[in-house]
């Protein structure tokens, strides 16, 4: 496999982009072993076209929020680079706002009621270690993307 500055220029080579873009990170989907896999494997099926964030952990890590037009380089769990994906929009939403058209998205569950259930489940753990509580009116990082290059 590629290293990821390998994987960079490849992309930068063959899609005509600017050698002045950058990436604006990596991403792993917060994932371990084969669940990783299985979300890279929506992705490039193109099942996968968003995912969703804890407003609060951007806040309590001071991290800006991502842009529409960012570039993020996809690692599965071998910690090699799959994809690059180019974040189209970026908004924030109430947990208890989020549509089944928006969970759909996600490319993971089957109802909004699974999602809803899961994503509770998730962002309790989450808030139970970086300091936030869950509410109904938690804000969400609603993000969604494109996959711009492939080498598979």
């Amino acid at each position: 496999m590629k290293t990821p500055d390998e994987f960079w220029n490849e992309f930068i080579e063959k899609t005509g982009r600017d050698n002045e873009d950058k990436c604006s990170g990596d991403l792993t989907f917060e994932s371990q072993g084969f669940q990783n896999d299985s979300k890279v494997t929506l992705i490039l099926s193109g099942k996968k076209t968003a995912f969703f964030s804890a407003l609060s952990s951007f806040l309590i890590d001071s991290e800006p929020l991502p842009l529409s037009g960012e570039l993020y380089m996809v690692f599965d769990r071998s910690n090699n680079p799959v994809c690059i994906i180019e974040i189209d929009s970026v908004e924030i939403v109430p947990f208890c706002a989020v549509t089944w058209e928006m969970a759909q998205k996600e490319g993971e569950d089957s109802s909004l009621n699974e999602w809803k259930e899961k994503q509770k489940e998730n962002l309790e753990d989450e808030g139970n270690i970086l300091g936030f509580s869950f509410s109904e009116d938690l804000k969400l990082v609603y993000q969604t993307f494109r996959v711009v290059y492939t080498n598979l």
